[in-house]
């Protein structure tokens, strides 16, 4: 019971990052699994398992919000959970670790990006509006990359989305969170298909749903409520932690030293948003004006 607690914090803490920046929850999640020594199969597995609850009332909330593009979620959440369920199935007899470096690279210069059009309104990578059509790849890749990943819906779709769309932060944050349930089902039948219904943890699982289910809701009201420019300021900064981590477990970096620039990062990010945030609204700023900058591209 104490151990079901603890994951029920961690569950509750991952869903309020994931259901309001869009990203984190199987990050978070399979990483403490891993530290406690399950394997990578189990770790993947078991927090599908989970999100199966938490993005089914995640995605609800977000539509209540009215954080939804269900166009967009279609031509990512169909091709992703295509994705999810090869990722899975390949997860149970081959290693990735290899392919997880460039992808940890190449999400760290999205992660950059972001923070740069965001914070200081800069290009890095120029932003075009892609028809909801050719959105499918984003949703494919993702969702092989969250099954491989044990976590990475989040940190591939809404960068992407954010680079190639006009969507507003609020917009892509619940559109990927309501996509992210049809992918978690997936990754789950392809992980009950490709390895042994033991490997999940169970215990661990019914924990991390009861902490996401109660932080759902407040997630997505504070996703629809959130400053748009501080908001997508936070959305890079985790990006970029999530996939430093990452990079660091795999070049053998030890704990101490990755953990001290992680946590420089995140202060840096969350200091670099509160100014943002304090920029956003000038004094004499009409409402029309303070909308206009609202939206984004």
């Amino acid at each position: 019971m104490p151990l079901i607690i603890v994951f029920a914090i961690v569950g509750g803490l991952a869903q309020f990052v994931d259901g309001s920046l869009g990203m984190g929850f199987g990050i978070t999640s399979a990483t403490l699994l891993t530290l406690l020594g399950y394997s990578a199969v189990a770790a993947s597995a078991g927090t599908h398992a989970a999100k199966m609850g938490t993005t089914l009332v995640s995605g609800l909330a977000h539509w209540r919000e009215g954080n939804v593009d269900w166009r967009v979620l279609l031509a990512i959440g169909v091709p992703g959970s295509l994705g999810a369920f090869a990722g899975a199935v390949i997860l149970t007899n081959v290693s990735l670790d290899g392919a997880r470096v460039w992808m940890s690279l190449i999400l760290l210069i999205l992660g950059i990006s972001i923070v740069m059009r965001f914070a200081f309104g800069k290009t890095l990578i120029p932003q075009v509006k892609a028809r909801t059509r050719h959105l499918w790849p984003v949703g494919l890749f993702g969702g092989f990359v969250d099954a491989t990943g044990g976590g990475g819906w989040g940190p591939v779709a809404t960068p992407s989305l954010m680079t190639l769309t006009k969507h507003a932060p609020r917009k892509v944050v619940g559109t990927v969170s309501a996509a992210e349930f049809s992918v978690a089902v997936f990754a789950s039948a392809g992980f009950l298909f490709g390895a042994k219904e033991s490997q999940v943890p169970w215990g661990a699982v019914i924990g991390l749903i009861i902490g996401g289910l109660i932080v759902a809701p407040f997630a997505a009201r504070f996703a629809g409520r959130a400053p748009v420019h501080s908001l997508g300021t936070l959305v890079g900064g985790m990006v970029i932690i999530s996939n430093l981590a990452v990079m660091f477990k795999l070049f053998g970096v030890p704990g101490a030293a990755g953990g001290l620039l992680c946590a420089a990062v995140a202060i840096g990010a969350i200091a670099l948003a509160w100014r943002v945030h304090k920029m956003d609204v000038k004094p004499g700023e009409t409402p029309a004006k303070k909308k206009s900058a609202a939206v984004v591209g």
